[in-house]
């Protein structure tokens, strides 16, 4: 009589899929939370999703922790072994409610289900016992540790020492789901339990389902969008009917936003998975534009347009509340490698603009580099282009975003409407061809 398989042990499966997916963001992959076909159970994947997450945020002092504890460095070639310490070590310092015990034993057992990881699994059991007996010490560990030497001096310089507090504080805190409304409806922001921010955006602070089980989500009317992204496509201030080219337009949010003020807008990406959703987002909100799949640094219009939009490709520094991955994954060198892209991009955007015409630059980062600097750049490089200043009127609710030089930046220690919740890192300068 054959015997009976032995039932896995409650906790091993969502321990897997969550060390599974943090072992991807490690070796470069951006962060996307486990959904219901990764972990069927909502308890679970939540779970699975608070451990990741803590994991990312809490990186910095892990790498510090790490270090502490494994004398000869991580061990090479070792499969999930990294993934699945690092887990267990933001489970044991820095969620105590979930219990110690399940963090030491599910560990263990996760490295034994990995032929290049299980000849560790001594390792991991002595260097989680040690972690436990110093998890007051490691919990108290400076937040000075959660940022990198990549961006802290940097940031420490051009934002100042309170800013990079509220960094900190916003990077273990992460995002509230911010969105862009279709039209002021102040049924369906009760609805939502939302909180007005600026202008058309709203803020739910809590909620108990996915996205798409939002009221009004089905029905078109409305669509998620961090309140910093939502600044730059409001700043147009074309008249109703103006043609607009939205480059670099996925996933669409500022597509949606043009449209919606009225402007016949073009929306140009080059990647054709980017294209698709960019479409069906425009589907479901009823809103309709012409899409057109090419490189942003060499596309040449049939006719100039009114105003141009560049979103350009950036370090995303700004988004690591919800992407903390991002400030541990961009060195020096990638940020250099941004900006030449978008010095290209500028240069075509105005190409394609008419005289008179508007051009707004952004960029999600906080790096001075992609932001004033290139600003600088254009107006020293690329004749007839003028800055056209934005003033802190067009910005009621987030006038200390304003600069002296009429540029914009937000950050994320910034209080739109004085809420809770911070918003992205976000640049936007304004021009106007001669």
């Amino acid at each position: 009589m054959a015997k009976s398989k032995k039932p896995e042990p409650a906790g091993l499966a969502l321990r897997l899929a969550a060390a599974q997916r943090l072992r991807a963001v490690l070796n470069g992959d951006n962060f996307i939370p486990l959904g219901a076909s990764d972990v069927a159970d909502s308890r679970d994947r939540a779970l699975a999703n608070r451990l990741i997450t803590t994991a990312l945020r809490r990186q910095g002092q892990l790498n510090f922790i790490i270090h502490a504890l494994l004398d000869k460095g991580m061990p090479s070639k070792s499969g999930s072994f990294e993934a699945v310490l690092r887990l267990s070590l933001a489970q044991l310092v820095f969620l105590p409610d979930l219990g110690a015990h399940s963090a030491l034993f599910l560990a263990v057992e996760a490295v034994k289900r990995d032929a290049k990881a299980r000849h560790l699994s001594g390792l991991m059991n002595a260097v989680l016992r040690t972690a436990q007996a110093n998890s007051a010490k490691f919990s108290m560990l400076e937040d000075d540790l959660l940022i990198p030497d990549t961006f802290g001096d940097t940031w420490l310089k051009a934002y100042g020492e309170d800013a990079i507090d509220a960094f900190t504080e916003a990077l273990l805190a992460g995002a509230p789901l911010d969105i862009t409304l279709k039209q002021n409806d102040a049924d369906l922001i009760e609805a939502l339990g939302a909180s007005p921010v600026i202008s058309d955006t709203v803020r739910v602070d809590t909620r108990d389902r996915p996205v798409e089980a939002l009221p009004g989500f089905a029905d078109g009317n409305w669509w998620v969008q961090d309140a910093a992204s939502a600044i730059p496509a409001r700043l147009l201030n074309l008249p109703a009917g103006s043609r607009v080219l939205d480059l670099c337009a996925a996933p669409g949010g500022k597509t949606a936003q043009l449209i919606k003020a009225g402007y016949t807008v073009t929306a140009l990406d080059n990647d054709a998975k980017r294209i698709e959703r960019l479409s069906e987002n425009l589907a479901r909100l009823n809103y309709s534009a012409d899409i057109v799949t090419a490189d942003a640094g060499t596309y040449a219009p049939a006719g100039l347009f009114d105003g141009v939009l560049l979103d350009a490709p950036c370090s995303a520094t700004g988004t690591f509340r919800r992407h903390p991955e991002v400030i541990w994954h961009r060195s020096v060198a990638d940020v250099e490698g941004r900006v030449r892209l978008q010095r290209s991009l500028l240069i075509n955007a105005l190409r394609c603009l008419k005289p008179e015409g508007v051009l707004i630059y952004c960029v999600c980062s906080l790096e001075p580099a992609e932001g004033e600097k290139q600003v600088q750049w254009a107006l020293d490089t690329l004749p007839g282009l003028d800055l056209l200043p934005i003033s802190k009127d067009e910005m009621a609710g987030l006038e200390q975003a304003v600069l002296p030089s009429g540029l914009v930046r937000t950050h994320p220690g910034m209080r739109p409407n004085n809420l809770d919740g911070g918003m992205d890192g976000f640049f936007v300068a304004r021009f106007r061809r001669r």
